[in-house]
């Protein structure tokens, strides 16, 4: 693992640090849900404006982030039954479902890209991340409002989430050659940083109130062997069977393989599906990524 690569971990545990820290000091003078809030129905829409115009979205392009939502609806596809087999109580049930799909392939998959295979990977990175973002406020919206809502409002409750349709506005503009000004995309860049670094400092506040003795062992174990052991395999196994560049198979790999995102945290506080157990996956995934990534060159060389 080069400098740079450790550098951008380090950065992003950074915030983590400070949220955790925050609350070490003023306990209860922080209100999690609130910082929760704003990050969700406010400053994500910066973010999402900010990603989806920063290049064109070039057809051509399109292939790699289709493979990696194949893979991605194959593994739900496979965990959907698993899941209610293995885990009775409806809150753990959606964690095992859903939280190994939604990566950090924005925080934390994008430098790394640049980091592994220099700034062409950016525009393969972009799309994936566009992906991820359809797949957090649509399949993690729902699974996460399962917990506690009906099929029908988990449903309405994505319908609710401005990010979704602000992300439909924004490549809607996209596609009919819009280019934010210099004061606009400066704008759009201070908001998408803030939600960023919001998202990474809220973590670290609900990382704060984990106990160990509370740490459901079955369910990370289960979390953490699907996103560092199934899905890894099933990527293996469809990658193998297509036509493309290693490069670019290496970089969606890598994609499918980073720690849980934040944003399974923000989903579930705020649908109050024991955002407690959630942020325990995504600080255990987050602790072995730190171990895949030293072999994470030679890993990629595989392709």
């Amino acid at each position: 693992m080069n400098a740079e690569t450790l550098l951008s971990l380090l950065g992003i545990y950074l915030f983590i640090a400070v949220g955790f820290g925050a609350k070490w000091a003023f306990k209860e003078k922080i209100d999690d849900r609130t910082i929760t809030l704003l990050s969700v129905y406010f400053l994500q829409i910066f973010l999402t404006f900010w990603g989806l115009l920063k290049r064109p979205i070039d057809t051509e392009l399109l292939f790699a982030p289709s493979l990696y939502l194949g893979i991605t609806l194959l593994s739900l596809l496979l965990m959907i039954p698993l899941a209610k087999i293995l885990f009775t109580e409806p809150k753990e049930r959606s964690i095992a479902t859903v939280a190994a799909l939604i990566g950090n392939t924005g925080n934390l998959g994008i430098p790394l890209g640049i980091a592994l295979f220099g700034e062409e990977s950016i525009p393969y990175t972009t799309l994936i991340n566009l992906v991820n973002v359809f797949v957090v406020y649509t399949i993690g919206v729902f699974y996460y409002s399962r917990g506690e809502f009906s099929v029908r409002d988990s449903l309405f409750n994505i319908l609710k989430l401005p990010v979704l349709w602000a992300a439909m506005v924004a490549i809607a503009l996209n596609v009919i050659g819009y280019v934010p000004s210099p004061a606009v995309d400066k704008t759009l860049m201070m908001g998408a940083y803030a939600s960023m670094t919001m998202q990474l400092v809220l973590f670290g506040i609900y990382l704060y109130g984990i106990k160990l003795t509370q740490i459901n062992l079955r369910l990370t174990a289960w979390v953490n062997g699907t996103k560092f052991i199934l899905i890894p395999a099933i990527a293996f196994g469809v990658l193998g069977l297509v036509e493309m560049e290693p490069a670019v198979k290496g970089l969606l790999f890598l994609e499918l393989i980073v720690p849980l995102a934040v944003a399974n945290v923000n989903l579930a506080s705020l649908y109050n599906c024991s955002p407690r157990a959630v942020t325990v996956q995504v600080f255990v995934t987050s602790v072995l990524f730190l171990g895949i990534a030293l072999v994470l060159p030679t890993l990629l060389r595989m392709f």
